[in-house]
């Protein structure tokens, strides 16, 4: 036992086999990853869809007429502010649809400004 002492640690291989190991796990969970957001994001949208839609239905209810834009619903306290779109990253992005009803003007819908399709194939735009 007089022979110089081994010393302790990683070779090279045990090095690149665990790092081929991660990569291999890295490449099963990155994409999952991105599909979750993506999911999310589309969850968040329908929610707001929903949510201004509600809103305006309210705003009609009380007021006997449709809003004349999102703004009015925050001046009116129906929403407490204008939602990102999720999909576009931006509040000005939402279109609004006009009543067709001559005696009820305003904007009576809400559609996303994307021109996006979901993962199911379906356009954001037509949510």
């Amino acid at each position: 036992m007089t022979g110089e002492p081994r010393s302790r640690g990683f070779t090279l291989i045990e090095l690149l086999v665990v790092l081929a190991i991660i990569g291999m796990l890295l490449m099963i969970a990155v994409p999952r990853y991105y599909h979750t957001l993506q999911r999310s994001r589309e969850t968040i949208l329908r929610h707001d869809l929903s949510v201004m839609r509600d809103a305006i239905d309210k705003y009609y209810g009380d007021r006997g007429g449709y809003p004349q834009a999102l703004p009015s619903l925050v001046d009116k306290r129906y929403l407490r502010a204008i939602p990102v779109d999720p999909i576009t990253q931006s509040a000005a992005t939402w279109v609004v649809v006009d009543s067709t009803d001559p005696d009820h003007p305003g904007m009576r819908d809400v559609h996303s400004g994307s021109d996006k399709t979901s993962i199911n194939g379906t356009a954001f735009a037509s949510w």
